[in-house]
């Protein structure tokens, strides 16, 4: 039997572990996948305000880890939201690195109501918002404001889940990413 698969996760939130443990178990289901999350510093506010801003936070994350850990991979997810032309909206950037390469993905959206926007603006975290808006308790280690919104059609991890699927494509094919012409 071979050696489990170490991922480190950029988070101790079980949602983020989660969804990095299950795409890390379909991509390798002949291996046993070791997946661990971290306290990793997003270098960011604690709510991210704009693509760049969320994206730099995941990164950061995944470079913190690969600092101070040893593993076959590295993961993180940060959450952002953003004023686009047509409405605001709620998404994450993923990052997974593998020491060799580092591959940054996106989420879709999710149209964030503006009086919840609002108060991202004004220095609150979308986890926080939600839960004085739903009466809900620590909706961002659940379901997040993405199945609060959706009535749980989809959730936070199903969509860091969605982000990763797609982010680990230049891995699984590495040879053709890598051409140029």
């Amino acid at each position: 039997m071979s050696q489990p698969l170490k991922v480190i996760v950029g988070s101790k939130n079980p949602v983020k572990i989660n969804a990095a443990k299950c795409i890390f178990s379909i991509y390798f289901p002949e291996r046993d996948i070791d997946c661990q999350g971290v306290n990793a510093p997003s270098g960011v506010p604690d709510q991210p305000i704009g693509e760049e801003q969320t994206r730099i936070g995941a990164q950061n994350r995944v470079n913190y880890c690969k600092e101070h850990y040893q593993a076959h991979y590295y993961v993180a997810m940060e959450g952002g939201a953003e004023q686009f032309s047509y409405g605001a909206a709620t998404f994450a950037y993923v990052v997974i690195d593998n020491a060799v390469n580092q591959v940054v993905g996106r989420s879709s959206n999710l149209p964030l109501p503006q009086i919840l926007y609002n108060a991202l603006l004004n220095g609150a975290e979308l986890g926080d918002v939600m839960d004085k808006t739903f009466n809900t308790t620590n909706i961002k280690q659940q379901g997040g404001a993405i199945g609060l919104l959706t009535n749980n059609h989809a959730t936070r991890e199903s969509t860091y889940t969605q982000a990763l699927t797609l982010a680990m494509a230049p891995f699984l094919h590495s040879a053709l990413y890598c051409q140029t012409n």
